[in-house]
């Protein structure tokens, strides 16, 4: 080979390096998320109709008491539909019926990826999280909640069970007193509210500079007369088998002790 030929391959070499070189930064740039999940599941396999249709299906095999059924349909809506927010929800809230607390947490999760403002997951969420005793995550989720829609009267209500359960009263009858206020025609806040007062009966009076004896809280008095007030709403709380029921509301099975032992201090 001659001289010159040498250098035209020499110079060859060096541009197709050059090339592989200028390529890589092109070849590692990051995709956004909105491109990854394109590639994850591309538009055309979405069926929003067909996902609608079992989504009602679902819905309804849910209402019939069948929840097995209501799962695996929600299922084929989600993977026809995966984006659907609502979609995810109705899965996840489901599974938490169902007593399953992993998948429903999955499908939540994923429902708060698309949407991490949806007041409605993030409520759902929070209930999964206090029902498996996971409290922190349930204060943090809950509060959140509460942020984005102060209105939101299940936040507060869920977020006065999982303060009681953590032990920090002051806070347990704030949110419950917040949830009456925001809902005085459901007794589960009141409950909640006599329950978070009626954990604090042990406690000295709370007397300070500006305060007396008098003016200081009487936990059980307090705990009491909004026990009395749900019983205004629902006069099956007089009866110790009907608050077993309280377990779909939220409550531990020690809360539900506690309410008992509630109860019979007031002589119902």
């Amino acid at each position: 080979m001659g001289q010159a030929s040498s250098w035209i391959v020499c110079a060859a070499l060096a541009l197709v390096s050059c090339q592989r070189e200028m390529a890589v930064p092109w070849q590692r740039a990051p995709l956004s998320t909105a491109a990854l999940e394109q590639l994850a599941y591309p538009p055309f396999l979405v069926d929003a109709q067909a996902a609608s249709r079992y989504r009602q299906q679902g819905l309804a095999f849910r209402q019939q008491g069948d929840l097995e059924r209501a799962i695996a349909t929600l299922k084929i809506a989600t993977a026809l539909d995966p984006r659907h927010t609502e979609g995810q929800v109705l899965l996840g809230w489901t599974q938490h019926l169902a007593g399953y607390a992993a998948p429903a947490t999955a499908a939540l999760q994923t429902a708060l990826t698309h949407n991490p403002d949806h007041v409605p997951a993030l409520n759902a969420l929070g209930i999964v999280y206090l029902v498996d005793g996971q409290l922190e995550a349930a204060v943090d989720t809950h509060r959140r909640a509460a942020t984005l829609q102060p209105g939101n009267e299940i936040a507060h209500y869920n977020l006065s069970l999982a303060y009681q359960r953590l032990g920090q009263i002051e806070q347990a009858i704030a949110e419950a007193q917040t949830a009456t206020e925001l809902e005085p025609g459901n007794p589960h806040p009141w409950v909640a509210l006599a329950l978070a007062y009626w954990s604090g009966r042990d406690r000295s009076p709370e007397v300070g500079p500006e305060t007396s004896l008098e003016t200081s809280i009487d936990f059980r008095a307090e705990a009491i007369a909004n026990y009395r007030q749900a019983l205004s709403l629902d006069r099956r709380y007089t009866r110790r088998d009907y608050l077993d029921h309280l377990e779909q509301a939220g409550f531990s099975q020690e809360q539900i002790d506690q309410t008992e032992a509630l109860r019979q201090a007031a002589g119902l």
